[in-house]
């Protein structure tokens, strides 16, 4: 299967083309890896240090705190000594802590104890950041709609500013599975407190709200203050268009464009690779229902993303060979994007600050 079997190296050789011939100049941007881009593997964070440490990257991302065996600080100390004898940094996330979300689950306890423990934990490990989510698009349904949604999560990061500030924790609220577009993020933002509250932006996530990555990327830049990035290949389709996350480069986006963008607009900021591919997604926007839940798009950013739909083809899924096991599959598969992407990121788009 190609893209079991082929090497990082070979990937790339087989993209082709003289733009892949020189490598392009180096960015002194951190590169790293989210935890999620090789979740079939069930790694806990000594795990995904090591695993880190030998792709060569310079940070990591644990946005799960089912990767952690222990809330414990002297295990954090050890985990954040670890990765720092490996020469990487931690950044830490979590999940929902929107109360009203359909997503939000009460295994850390209330909203407001589960921003708490992040930020303690954060602290710990010496992430600045900690990254935390609304919820996904079926919020967008739900009663009062997304604003009601952005409301309450706002109201949980305020009863917990002082913490945060205190710990020197950034609250990274992501642009999370179709919940926000950009400018309903900013928004969010504004309505906490940009002082304490930034955003994780996720590239493939804003394809997902009919945004084209770098109008989302140019929307957010200011409160960025992490990645979780991807590659999309995006296409129309009789419903609308059809979204498909791929590994870097692989995709229909302008990475070249995107990251001289973000070199400029984010200094600092680390590149965080999150793959998750091997489906596609439909945006079925010229059906008349689709829109109830969009009432405030904006035409401009649409048009954007309507422009990448139409330079786009139509490509099959991944799915795994007749009689191949699924989940040792689905653990090559994944591997396997994440090792192109980080090739393809150090070698043709500059990023990274190791060999």
């Amino acid at each position: 299967m190609f893209l079991k079997t082929l090497s990082a190296a070979s990937a790339i050789a087989a993209l082709g083309g003289a733009a892949l011939a020189q490598p392009a100049p180096r960015r002194n941007i951190k590169l790293g890896l989210d935890n999620f881009s090789v979740r079939a593997m069930g790694w806990k964070a000594p795990q995904l240090i090591d695993f880190a440490a030998k792709l060569q990257t310079d940070s990591l991302f644990i946005t799960d705190f089912d990767a952690l065996e222990s809330f414990d600080d002297n295990y954090l100390r050890g985990l954040k000594g670890k990765a720092a004898d490996q020469g990487l940094q931690i950044h830490l996330g979590t999940w929902s802590i929107c109360p009203s979300s359909t997503r939000f689950k009460n295994k850390w306890g209330t909203a407001e104890e589960h921003l708490s423990l992040g930020l303690r934990m954060a602290s710990t490990l010496g992430s600045p950041v900690l990254r935390v989510i609304l919820g996904t698009g079926e919020d967008r349904a739900t009663e009062g709609g997304i604003e009601a949604r952005m409301a309450d999560t706002a109201k949980v990061c305020r009863r917990q500013r002082s913490q945060a500030l205190d710990a020197g924790v950034k609250i990274a609220v992501e642009n999370h599975a179709g919940d926000m577009q950009a400018w309903e993020l900013v928004t969010l933002v504004e309505q906490a407190g940009k002082d304490y509250v930034g955003v994780n932006l996720d590239s493939g996530n804003a394809v997902w709200t009919m945004e084209d990555p770098l109008a989302s990327l140019e929307t957010l830049a200011p409160y960025v203050v992490t990645t979780s990035l991807r590659d999309s290949a995006i296409w129309e389709s009789p419903s609308g268009a059809t979204v498909q996350w791929t590994a870097m480069g692989e995709g229909t986006v302008d990475l070249r464009g995107y990251f001289k963008r973000f070199a400029e607009l984010c200094p600092g900021v680390p590149v965080h690779i999150e793959t998750i591919s091997c489906f596609n997604r439909e945006m079925p926007y010229l059906q008349e229902e689709f829109w109830k839940v969009w009432p405030k798009a904006r035409a401009r950013d649409f048009a954007r993303f309507l422009a990448l739909a139409k330079k786009g083809k139509p490509r099959d899924p991944w799915k795994p060979l007749a009689g191949q096991d699924r989940k040792l599959a689905e653990q090559q598969y994944q591997k396997g994007e994440i090792e192109r992407s980080l090739h393809y990121c150090k070698t043709q788009l500059g990023l990274g600050l190791k060999p």
